[in-house]
């Protein structure tokens, strides 16, 4: 009798230590695929068959529309040339249909861009109120709106605007209330780089928040040299910690709101494990203990810039190493690099799964295998490149060489 409880218990704790492993479902790239029921049970199908025990799916992109009920957001309709009105709930159907196979679902949305200035095209020039909230942009040519930047990939709402933060927490209060899931990504929760914003409004609120008039806005954040590149000003460092401030009381904000709502839910942030690269966008994604910006006093930090980070706020950390080199602990350019110092930077904070793009297809099996190893989760992005790349064979036996050795 004690031999078969002692049996049953370790058949119980061989089940509960399964990682999450999530296949991302991107809003744009699979839009006409998944336009069609039939396409999303077979690629469901082919993810559980490939070891994935669940799906990320995206439902707010860069353009602003969404694929799920919203009361005030339009439904994204047309992608690149390709129309489809749908009379059905993609989200609910996705949760539905992955409900059936035993496979959790996680959702996405990208937070602040209201519309792709590559594509010019998005809620954002169709709505003046939102276009109101977007971004000024200070770049070597001078101001210009983000919209209006072709070079840019999205046209981010400015986040220190209190209308743009309620925006975005309108729609995540939505999805919280509306749907059953596992777990919520924030994406593109963050500035879009280096020269934005410099409206008004931020000039504003970061007077506010150093205690200093600015005499000389922008030029005492920063001037440009004739190359482009930034010359520091008398507020340089305060700008990058004041902007990271901004992201993690936002942040924040919609980790007490998901533990009102929904507790059970996982918050997630997605971003590049490249967190020194990353200091622009306002992204600290470290827990307080890391002191990885002391690197960096003599360039962009200040010594109270641990005060900004966020991993304390989230359930989980999605590190992108999105890298072409897979081993090497002393290689930058490496997964192995990238994993190693997420996990030294966010410390015991929160949970850390590791994010592939499968893009870089090269030996997949050795970067699923590694990735699913060394951190709590896996996410490959996007199924789009898994069937480009033909990688399903590679991703299951890289999960099955993990799941062998716990």
């Amino acid at each position: 009798m004690l031999v078969a409880a002692a049996l049953f218990s370790i058949s119980c704790n061989k089940e509960t230590v399964e990682k999450p492993k999530y296949i991302t479902f991107a809003i744009d790239a699979n839009f006409e695929r998944f336009s069609d029921k039939d396409s999303i049970c077979y690629y469901l199908d082919k993810s559980k068959e490939a070891g994935f025990n669940g799906i990320l799916v995206d439902v707010r992109g860069t353009y602003g529309s969404v694929l799920y009920k919203s009361d005030f957001m339009p439904e994204l309709t047309e992608v690149k040339g390709f129309r489809c009105d749908r009379d059905w709930d993609y989200l609910q159907y996705m949760i539905d249909e992955a409900g059936k196979r035993n496979m959790k679902v996680t959702v996405s949305t990208a937070v602040f861009p209201v519309g792709s200035s590559w594509w010019h095209t998005g809620q954002v020039y169709s709505d003046s109120t939102l276009a109101s909230l977007t971004c000024v942009e200070y770049t070597p040519h001078g101001m210009m709106k983000i919209e209006d930047d072709r070079t840019k990939a999205a046209a981010f709402m400015n986040p220190v605007l209190p209308e743009s933060q309620e925006y975005a927490k309108r729609f995540i209060r939505e999805l919280f209330t509306r749907y059953k899931f596992d777990g919520y990504v924030l994406d593109y929760c963050r500035y879009p780089d280096a020269e934005s914003d410099f409206s008004e409004a931020s000039r504003k609120a970061f007077e506010k928040f150093t205690g200093e008039e600015v005499e000389h806005f922008p030029g005492d954040i920063f001037t440009y040299a004739e190359d482009g590149s930034r010359i520091p000003g008398k507020y340089y460092k305060q700008w990058w910690l004041f902007r990271s401030t901004v992201i993690k009381d936002f942040i924040a904000d919609i980790s007490r709101m998901k533990n009102e709502l929904c507790p059970s839910v996982e918050l997630q942030y997605w971003a590049a494990s490249w967190l020194h690269a990353i200091y622009t966008q306002g992204q600290n994604w470290a827990g307080t203990q890391s002191r990885f910006y002391e690197e960096y006093l003599d360039d962009w930090a200040t010594e109270d810039y641990w005060k900004t980070s966020f991993a304390e706020y989230i359930d989980v950390f999605v590190t992108g190493t999105y890298l072409e080199h897979i081993w090497g602990a002393d290689d930058p350019e490496s997964i192995e690099y990238g994993i190693n110092r997420t996990l030294r930077d966010v410390g015991d904070a929160c949970r850390v799964y590791g994010s592939l793009y499968a893009l870089n297809y090269r030996d997949f099996e050795d970067a699923v295998y590694l990735t699913l190893s060394r951190t709590e989760g896996l996410m490959v992005f996007d199924l789009i490149q898994v069937i480009q790349y033909d990688l399903w064979d590679e991703i299951k036996a890289g999960i099955d060489r993990a799941e062998s050795e716990i």
